[in-house]
């Protein structure tokens, strides 16, 4: 075997890694070269040969890095890789290798384009802060074109990060035609709803279908709700909404009204329930103002007509029905108080605390629930739960409180609520808890077994025992805990 000379075998290695740069280079210039025909297929409107040419970019620029992973080109491939990514909207995979342009040890056309590419890509991915910081490496370039699109996107970053009049400085300062939407919603987000309504007045007076008016309805009506409601007024007049965008913008205007004027919340709800047809939100709408309704429920005959409608929206297939349903069924459970907790039945002064309970936490209806207190200390004055609901009860019916604590002190002094209420000692306080919450869990369990709501048959008085026997003591079911009791009101 013949020996090469040591002089050869470097000359050799000098060759072959002269010639493998070389190769590098060349494939760095041809891909450049295919990103430069792909710029220009863009500009000229052929958007097929445009992503077929980034896509060559995207194959070439991956090759040249797996291959040369430490070449001083390396950064270089990866920016034009996540340009092409960004071009072809892939944002998610385009985001990591447009990063690496902080690396790149010049600065030029492929930076700025990058930072461009990269600042949008955030924007769509949600990271409008992140995306900020891209769009202010060229709000000063030389390049009139990007200076321009870098301002208009940082206004847009400006504003969806929440600082508005920074927003309306830079809209002013370059206006551009795309930005009507930032304009509007900065105005509004700035709570100057008088000029943000002027903006949208001429705007609608344009007849511009493709506007982002919810956003801005929902920007506005953080500011000032009545503001968004008069706004949408306005849009409600447009013919060519349908009823579902009708009802839906009806339905949260209401919403927002509720804090600041509830009559005109109501009528609003009341119109979206109107809407013809059956939408979400019109549904969604009915469930609220039974709601509304059963707050203001006196009486247990307050209850039968809207038992019915919250039975009938439970079986409709809407997002409102389970909820309308588990309502329906509440109802019916508290209008059947006066047959299974009235004087005399066993245990009735346990169902109707468990009743008002009910009309309380889940009707919400405190009229309802401080009458059906007051009702059992009437019906079972010597229940040891009187003195419990007669506290409840003045908690949620402050004008009746002082006849409450009245009644308190003459008849029920040395009750465990009423010293456990004021500080004292009361060893007989956690029996009758457990004692109301171990019945509570017997009438969970029996109420998975009765008919569905509506129906008329016999109390559950099957758990009662017979009349001058204990009370039940039984727990929970196996494996359960019992149910945990409110807190006692203040005195």
């Amino acid at each position: 075997m013949t020996r090469r000379p040591a002089a050869t075998l470097l000359a050799l290695l000098a060759g072959a890694s002269l010639l493998g740069g070389c190769v590098y280079y060349n494939g760095m210039y041809n891909t450049n070269r295919l990103a430069k025909s792909a710029r220009k297929a863009e500009r000229d409107g052929r958007t097929f040969e445009a992503n077929n040419l980034w896509g060559q970019v995207i194959t070439r620029a991956e090759s040249l890095v797996v291959r040369h992973p430490r070449s001083k080109y390396a950064n270089e491939a990866n920016v034009l890789r996540g340009l092409a990514l960004a071009r072809l909207d892939q944002c998610p995979a385009a985001v990591g290798p447009l990063g690496r342009l902080t690396l790149l040890d010049r600065a030029g056309d492929l930076v700025e384009e990058a930072a461009l590419a990269l600042g949008r890509c955030q924007l769509e991915l949600g990271d409008a802060a992140m995306a900020d910081l891209a769009f202010v490496r060229v709000i000063g370039s030389n390049d009139p074109a990007r200076q321009r699109e870098a301002r208009f996107r940082h206004a847009r970053a400006l504003r969806m990060t929440g600082h508005y009049e920074e927003a309306l400085a830079v809209m002013q300062e370059t206006p551009d035609p795309r930005g009507r939407n930032d304009l509007l919603l900065s105005l509004a987000g700035a709570g100057r709803t008088g000029e943000a309504l002027s903006v949208a007045d001429s705007l609608l007076a344009s007849g511009d279908t493709a506007f982002a008016w919810d956003s801005v309805l929902a920007a506005l009506g953080r500011q000032d709700p009545r503001a968004a409601s008069s706004l949408v007024d306005r849009l409600q007049n447009d013919p060519r909404i349908n009823d579902d965008l009708r009802a839906l913008r009806l339905y949260d205007d209401a919403l927002r009204l509720s804090a600041v004027d509830t009559a005109r919340a109501v009528a609003r709800l009341n119109a979206a329930a109107r809407v013809p047809g059956r939408h979400e939100s019109g549904e969604r709408a009915r469930l609220r103002l039974l709601r509304l309704a059963l707050g203001n429920a006196r009486t247990l005959d307050d209850l039968s007509l809207l038992g019915d409608s919250l039975a009938a929206l439970g079986r409709r297939s809407s997002g409102a029905a389970l909820e309308a349903a588990g309502l329906a069924g509440a109802v019916a459970r508290v209008r059947l108080l006066p047959d299974s907790a009235g004087p005399g039945v066993p245990l009735g002064d346990l169902r109707l605390f468990l009743g008002a309970e009910l009309a309380r936490d889940s009707l919400a209806a405190p009229a309802l629930a401080a009458g059906l207190f007051r009702r059992l200390a009437d019906d079972w004055p010597a229940s040891p739960y009187a003195p419990k609901a007669l506290l409840a009860a003045a908690q949620l019916d402050p004008t009746g409180a002082d006849a409450s604590r009245a009644r308190l002190d003459s008849l029920y002094a040395g009750s465990p609520y009423l010293l456990v209420v004021r500080g004292g000692d009361a060893p007989g306080y956690r029996m009758l808890e457990d004692s109301l919450a171990a019945f509570a869990a017997t009438q969970v369990v029996a109420g998975a077994k009765r008919q569905p709501p509506g129906f008329r048959g016999r109390p559950a008085e099957d758990l009662a025992p017979p009349p001058g026997q204990p009370r039940p003591r039984q727990g929970p079911p196996p494996g359960e805990d019992a149910p945990k009791r409110r807190r006692l009101p203040e005195p």
